[in-house]
Parts: C-alpha cells; structure tokens; sequence
C-alpha cells in the first residue's frame, strides 16, 4: 500500500539501488532458462506445442523488457518467470525450479517497490512490507539537500540515501520540507 493513499504533508521516495541487480538476475536466469529449453525441444523427443509456445512467450517478454529498459522505463519479469516456471515443470530434469521461478514472480514487485517514507506532525512513517513508525522523539535529526536524504536516529543509527527524481511529480522543496521537520523536532525538546 503507498503512503500517497494516506495524508501526510511529506512524502519522500528513495532510490531503490537493487532495482538493476533484480533485473539482470531476472534477464540472464530466463535466458538461461530459454537455452534449456530450446535444447531440450532440438536434441529430444519433448516437441510440443507447449515448450514451443514457451519459449516463444519468454523470449517475447525478455525482449520486450530489455526494449523497456533502454528508453529508461520501469520493468518487471514475472510474467517470463511464470512462463518459465510452467515450462520447468514438463522439463524431464530439474523439475524442482518451478518453486523458485514462481517464488521470484511473487517477490519482484516487492524487491523493486521503491522505499517511501511519510513525514507527518506526530510521526515518520516507512512503507515497507512491515511499516516502521518512529516518533519525531527518536530522531535528532532529518535532512534534504541535493537529492540526499539524511535521517539521524538517536540510537546513533543512520539513514542517507538518495530521493527518486520523478518528473511527473513536483519535487519536494527542500527548505520548506527541512524547516517541517525542524518545527517537528523542536516541539520533541
């Protein structure tokens, strides 16, 4: 569930650095997978429709992401790791990778759901599979310069990671989005 759906003044979205490796990890697994495939339907008896259609759908959707990718759009493989885990299934060897491609179709969204993270008077808010609350008692500090967010936990923990650029969003502006927060940790003391 996004933070949007909920009011808060501040919403800051941040980069999420892993979103590349998952693609990658996706493409190549795929095409591995692709390369089983089409030497299982050349050198054996296993010539059906099926493994056909298979790998046909596979190589569509894994050309249809790397086209996504280069014009910089967001991409997701589930649909080549259902494909594939289906196809895994009629393999005659290493039936078992089918729990792992459907396992990786389930978690990809949520790998690659950006971090949001929800600044309101009484708390700040982290959307993440389990939501983490902290109250503005437990910071010392919330910063937002050039792109760069940084979050000071009293705990002596802390958080600096860089701010998604959306263009279709105005961006938060950063004086007014940092004077909120010292107004929130002022009424702390």
């Amino acid at each position: 569930m996004s933070l949007s759906s909920i009011k808060y003044p501040y919403i800051v979205v941040l980069k999420n650095p892993v979103t590349w490796q998952f693609n990658a990890f996706g493409f190549l697994l795929n095409l591995v997978s692709c390369i089983f495939f089409i030497k299982e339907f050349i050198f054996s008896n296993n010539r059906n429709i099926f493994l056909i259609s298979g790998i046909l759908l596979v190589v569509g959707f894994l050309t249809w992401n790397v086209t996504r990718m280069l014009k910089g759009h967001k991409v997701f493989f589930n649909r080549a790791y259902l494909i594939s885990a289906l196809l895994w299934i009629k393999m005659p060897y290493m039936e078992w990778l089918f729990v792992a491609f459907i396992l990786l179709a389930i978690m990809e969204r949520q790998v690659k759901f950006p971090l949001e993270i929800g600044f309101s008077e009484s708390q700040v808010v982290f959307n993440t599979l389990l939501k983490k609350k902290y109250n503005w008692s437990k910071l010392s500090n919330v910063v937002l310069r050039d792109g760069l967010l940084t979050i000071d936990f009293l705990d002596n923990r802390l958080l600096q990671r860089e701010v998604e650029d959306e263009e279709e969003e105005e961006d938060v502006p950063e004086e007014e989005f940092n004077e909120f927060c010292r107004m929130q940790l002022q009424k702390k003391l």
